[in-house]
């Protein structure tokens, strides 16, 4: 499966270090799978979750400037 990445592949990918990766996933912050005891992020899904999060920010950010 080419989408599939691993969690060093994914922090690599997103600009982060490792642990922020483990620890994003441990508290649902973030779209994972697990095999048996590993964990794979889907790039699609992770691209997707990437806009989501963009969205978000930016509506909270026009609702703070129209004060």
């Amino acid at each position: 499966m080419q989408d599939q990445m691993t969690a060093q592949q994914t922090a690599d990918y997103l600009g982060v270090c490792l642990d922020t990766v483990y620890r994003m996933a441990r508290k649902k912050e973030i779209p994972h799978y697990k095999i048996r005891r590993r964990v794979y992020f889907s790039k699609t899904a992770i691209d997707d979750w990437i806009k989501k999060q963009e969205q978000v920010n930016y509506k909270n950010e026009t609702k703070v400037s129209s004060f």
